[in-house]
């Protein structure tokens, strides 16, 4: 090592409070030295001629005892004061040079915990300034967001293990069967096994699309599109599905409304999964409605209305959340193949062009509304 960087580190070893209590007393040092220089040089000379100025009667040997005099008491007191002056300045700056220490250290044992993981560590505020406290502030929100990231992988993962399990289970069970002979390989077999990774498939794909969504890495192209457009392309895209579920679909005209600057790809797939969430919670002989209004001058809304099954109030703040079922036994049963994720992916697809996207129902057996609020065009 050489000697250069030995130096460097024994400078970086030296805490911040006493690095800032040393250079404060070189500072103090420096000025009370220069100012004991300047007042013993300048200051006789001045005396001695305000004598002169004054006339003051006294022989050579008085006037040169009177100046002396006057320099040693002026430099003693002077000598006093400035010692006073540093001592009673280096005591302020230790008391502050602590404090700043104090807080430093508080913020990097709480980083180190977060970055161990510990991610309920906090930095109390430290009372020194704004900017201190935006410090602490800061890094008080980097632990609660990294805790909620934390939570929320860990609740994905979970969720994610839970939503393979059935799949898996189908396609493990299926190919046991054929290693035992229990089963032939016919079309049942087939269909079963091609459900099972399709399945797996789709939800690789939605786990994907959700992930870009959400940090805005979708390629999207927007452009001046129509709502009643985006409307009536949906519900054809739908209506074979409907018709088979014996569930009606409609477009219920809403009057005049503006453009609205979206994607029309990304506005389809919002509107294909909301319409699938519908026919899957609408029995037969029930009803699904779209409709596009204008709330404001500065908003419209895409509504997709069903008389389905409904939400309860304890269900409906969460109805967005990754793999959320209100029931999870609709999961199991024959035809709803959704990943779980369908909801969530259309709300980060309409946040992503700058509107929102929020659910209603009265209750069980009362129908839901999905409402997606769009950026109206201006002119």
């Amino acid at each position: 090592m050489s000697g250069q960087s030995w130096l460097v580190r024994r400078r970086s070893a030296a805490p911040l409070s006493t690095r800032l209590l040393v250079a404060q007393a070189l500072v103090l040092f420096a000025g009370a030295v220069t100012a004991w220089v300047v007042a013993s040089v300048v200051a006789p000379g001045i005396f001695h001629d305000h004598l002169v100025q004054a006339g003051v009667g006294h022989s050579g040997s008085e006037a040169a005892h009177v100046e002396e005099a006057f320099g040693s008491a002026l430099l003693i007191s002077f000598a006093v004061a400035l010692l006073t002056s540093v001592l009673m300045a280096l005591l302020v700056t230790g008391y502050f040079t602590r404090r700043v220490q104090r807080s430093t250290t508080q913020v990097s044992h709480a980083a180190a915990r977060i970055a161990e993981g510990q991610f309920g560590a906090r930095v109390p505020n430290p009372g020194l300034g704004p900017e201190f406290d935006q410090l602490a502030d800061t890094v008080n929100e980097l632990a609660e967001r990294l805790g909620d990231v934390e939570r929320t992988r860990r609740r994905i993962l979970a969720d994610l293990a839970h939503e393979m399990r059935n799949p898996l289970a189908t396609i493990e069970t299926h190919l046991e069967a054929l290693e035992d002979g229990v089963r032939d390989l016919d079309e049942p077999t087939l269909a079963a096994l091609h459900g099972g990774t399709q399945r797996l498939h789709r939800l690789a794909e939605d786990i994907s699309a959700v992930s870009r969504a959400e940090e805005g890495q979708l390629d999207s192209r927007p452009v001046r599109t129509s709502p009643h457009l985006l409307l009536r392309a949906a519900a054809a895209a739908a209506q074979d599905a409907y018709d088979t579920a014996q569930v009606r679909l409609t477009i219920e005209a809403g009057g005049t409304v503006p453009d609205v600057h979206v994607d029309p790809e990304r506005m389809g797939q919002v509107l294909a999964n909301l319409l699938d969430n519908a026919l899957r919670h609408t029995p037969p002989g029930g009803s699904v409605r779209l409709c596009a209004t204008r709330p404001d001058q500065h908003w419209v809304e895409l509504e997709v209305a069903d008389t389905g099954e409904g939400i309860t109030a304890e269900a409906l703040p969460h109805v967005f959340e990754r793999f959320y079922r209100a029931d999870p036994a609709r999961l199991r049963q024959p035809g709803n193949s959704g990943s779980g994720i369908g909801l969530t992916i259309s709300r980060a697809l309409v946040e992503a062009h700058g509107g929102g996207l929020s659910a209603h129902s009265a209750g069980p057996g009362q129908g839901t509304t999905f409402r997606i609020r769009l950026p109206a065009v201006a002119g």
